[in-house]
């Protein structure tokens, strides 16, 4: 039978030595809480400098100086004008001085375009940069407003851009859950890792059999634990981000199955990976080939739609993506029926690891 006194004696004894490790408890609390203030800062610690661009205008007609002009008065965009030469067109320019981001107008530009004539602008850019995307979509928005000028028409259909719940998200409010769902993950995982394997090596589980201690609650000890650990770099989170970035994050009592089935699932499979490996070092890197898929595959940095169709199927399967996927439906949309189904996911997938680490744990080697 589980005795609760053993659970709650063992539960305060590994508290005091894990908090005697100063690196396990900086990764465990204070490392997520700095990837927030960093996101924060990088992302909102200010307005984003003005894109460059690089144009060289080689028409000398009427046309090309109000098209110019019209790219100036977008005020995202630094336009900086190349000068024309015989010797150095715009793409010799941009290789020789490292820049991504140019504008070629043609010659004949000016007279093409007020006889009918078809005559195109070309946009040099880095398809691996934001600038570039954000320079594609200005000079094409000046070209449509200018063919819509030489057609002689009028806007008719317009955009309005409005938000989901109509709350004004920002990107570190979708950040807050995944670098929870992050913490969840990655203290009871290679914390638990570490100390089955290195039991296992030491013989430390066979002295600890003739204690009354039963292996059920030692690992029950273990996984409550780390949902202290969570609850408490939850706090935290959430505090850093509403209080030093204005993060608007929903709080319910919906997110408690999650802050106790995550750190639950991952302590336990953490204990399956550090019983059958083996060696200390095997253990290692069986966890990091499991764990960093799920870090980067399960919308912790940014959302899974964003991948490529076989990825998102591939990210379906990791565990990690429904502890992330509720955390998203509670404090960002209030969607209680998303958030019940990953927690019945997340609860079988839980339970099952937890029984497994229980019937595979051995005080003794046979």
């Amino acid at each position: 039978m589980i005795n609760l006194s053993r659970i709650v004696a063992d539960f305060f004894f590994f508290g005091r030595v894990y908090l005697r490790d100063k690196v396990g408890l900086f990764f465990a609390i204070i490392f997520p809480v700095i990837f927030i203030i960093i996101f924060g800062v990088i992302i909102l610690g200010g307005s984003s400098g003005p894109t460059k661009l690089y144009v060289q205008n080689h028409d000398s007609g009427p046309i090309s100086g109000p098209f110019i002009t019209s790219l100036k008065s977008i005020s995202s965009n630094n336009l900086q004008l190349v000068p024309v030469s015989n010797s150095e067109n715009i793409s010799s320019y941009l290789t020789a001085h490292s820049y991504s981001d140019g504008l070629f107008i043609p010659p004949n530009f000016s007279a093409d375009f007020m006889t009918g004539k078809s005559t195109k602008v070309t946009v040099y850019g880095n398809p691996a940069t934001l600038s570039s995307t954000v320079v594609s979509g200005i000079v094409n928005a000046v070209v449509n407003e200018f063919n819509l000028r030489r057609a002689g028409g009028s806007p008719v259909l317009g955009m309005y851009q409005t938000t989901v719940k109509g709350q004004s998200f920002t990107y570190i409010d979708f950040l807050i859950p995944g670098l929870i769902g992050f913490s969840i993950l990655t203290s009871p995982m290679f914390s638990l890792v570490n100390i089955s394997s290195l039991y296992k090596k030491l013989k430390l589980f066979k002295q600890l059999s003739l204690t009354p201690l039963s292996k059920g609650e030692w690992l029950v000890s273990k996984v409550l634990w780390y949902i202290f650990l969570g609850v408490i770099s939850f706090v935290l989170m959430v505090g850093v981000g509403a209080f030093g970035f204005g993060a608007h994050v929903f709080l319910s009592v919906w997110l408690i199955p999650f802050l106790i089935l995550g750190p639950m699932f991952f302590a336990s499979l953490g204990m399956v990976i550090g019983i059958v490996a083996k060696s200390v070092e095997t253990a290692s890197i069986i966890a990091q080939v499991i764990t960093f898929p799920m870090m980067f595959l399960s919308g912790t940095f940014f959302p899974i739609s964003y991948m490529p169709t076989y990825i998102q199927y591939i990210a379906h399967a990791l565990p990690l993506f429904y502890v992330i996927e509720g955390l998203n439906a509670v404090m960002i949309y209030n969607n209680y029926g998303q958030a019940a189904v990953d927690i019945v996911i997340v609860t079988v997938l839980a339970l099952g690891v937890l029984v497994a680490a229980v019937k595979l744990f051995k005080w003794r080697e046979d």
